[in-house]
Parts: C-alpha cells; sequence; structure tokens
C-alpha cells in the first residue's frame, strides 16, 4: 500500500510581515482612539442647575476619554443628586457629549422642616442652590394624611402663578379640612381646597376682572371675590 506524501505549506516572510504590520496598525489606531477626549459638552433643560455643577456632578469637569465613558454611568451619577429627576446622555459626532436634564420641581419652603419640598415628596435644606428657588412658604403643620396630596397639588401649579405666591397657610374649618389660604405677593388672598386647587392656575385671568382691586379671593366654596376695602 502506497503511503500518502503531506507536504507542509511554507509561509512566506513577506506575506507573515504584512500580516504582522496590519495586525500592529490596528492595534494602535484603536488604541489611540480610545485615547481620544470629549471635544464638547452640551447641557439641555436646566433652569436652576447651571453647567459647571452638571458636569461637577457627572463627573466628567476634565473632558473624559469619549469612547471609554460609560454613559449610563454618567447617567447614574447625575441622577444621584436630589435636584435631577433623570438624566441622559448622548454620544454624538465630533466627540461631543449632550446632557438632558430633567430637574425636580421644588414646590414650597416648609418652614417647620427647614427644607425645600419638591413635587416627588423629597426635601432638601438650604443651600447654595436651593437659596435661589423662588417658592412660596408653608407657614404651619399639614397633617400626614393630607400633606401628600397637597404636595401632589402644588406640583400642578404653573410656575406663572406658583412665583405669584408668597405663603401657604392649613386652615381648615367646619366644613372643609382639605381648605387652605394663600398669600399672593400683590396683596390678595386666596381660600382653595385639595379638591379645587387646579383653579388657581387660574388666577391671571381673574386678576384681569377684578380692575386692580385687591381683596379675597374664594376657590373653597363659590368662586367669588370679596373686595377688601
Amino acid at each position: 500500500m502506497a503511503k500518502k506524501v503531506v507536504q507542509k505549506k511554507k509561509i512566506k516572510p513577506l506575506s507573515l510581515f504584512i500580516v504582522l504590520v496590519f495586525l500592529l496598525g490596528l492595534f494602535f489606531v484603536v488604541y489611540f482612539s480610545l485615547q481620544i477626549r470629549v471635544k464638547t459638552i452640551v447641557v439641555h433643560n436646566t433652569t436652576y442647575l447651571n453647567d459647571d455643577m452638571i458636569l461637577e456632578l457627572a463627573g466628567i469637569k476634565d473632558y473624559p476619554k469619549f469612547f471609554l465613558t460609560s454613559s449610563r454611568n454618567v447617567q447614574k451619577q447625575l441622577e444621584k443628586s436630589p435636584y435631577i429627576k433623570k438624566a441622559k446622555l448622548r454620544k454624538k459626532y465630533k466627540f461631543q457629549f449632550v446632557l438632558e436634564i430633567e430637574e425636580e420641581q421644588c414646590v414650597f419652603y416648609d418652614m417647620n422642616l427647614n427644607q425645600y419640598v419638591f413635587s416627588d415628596e423629597t426635601s432638601v435644606p438650604e443651600d447654595l442652590i436651593s437659596q435661589n428657588f423662588r417658592v412660596p412658604r408653608l407657614l404651619n403643620y399639614v397633617p400626614d394624611n393630607k400633606i401628600h396630596k397637597f404636595i401632589s397639588c402644588m406640583g400642578e401649579v404653573k410656575e406663572t402663578v406658583l412665583s405669584k405666591i408668597s405663603d401657604i397657610e392649613y386652615q381648615p374649618n367646619d366644613y372643609d379640612k382639605d381648605r387652605f389660604l394663600l398669600y399672593m405677593d400683590d396683596g390678595n388672598m386666596v381660600y382653595v381646597t385639595l379638591t379645587k386647587f387646579k383653579l388657581i392656575n387660574h388666577y391671571n385671568e381673574v386678576l384681569t376682572q377684578v380692575e386692580n382691586h385687591k381683596g379675597i379671593l374664594y376657590l373653597d366654596n363659590g368662586n367669588h371675590f370679596k373686595i377688601m376695602e
């Protein structure tokens, strides 16, 4: 029986050299690409948080490496802040980071707790950020079975109206335990209940109808305006 002869193929030195050069070139392309840093960072949708603070919270103030920075980690880092409800990082062309920020909405300052309260019921003490909030003060205690609904209602007040409320008092009476008194910056007062709280969003429209008179707006019962002499 004849033996089968297997010939070994020789690798040509030139072919090996080309492969090695290609692999080495690929290595350096990948390596140097990973070293490229972020060129620009754009922050969108902030009102009370400035860009420097956002970059500090995100841990990207030193413009990190573009490809090695995890979008998810940056987002999680930002969302640890009590002032940020949601964050999203998008990587764009020309090595740009775009940060979409949704800030927490502050709705009042609780005088009893010395805390600024947000619409999600979290709160923060006064600091360099919160001291710039223009929100009404809650002057007295609101029972636990009322405060959750109250915070929810405050979260639905338009910014143009919220900024005109200076102080709020919980003032229940024999007929309604959900009654509040709002002191407005313009000298007017407004009585409103939790079930009718959304009516306060029409406050600016009411002002046009009362011809600059000062008085008490009753939104808790009857929706009428009593002029104060």
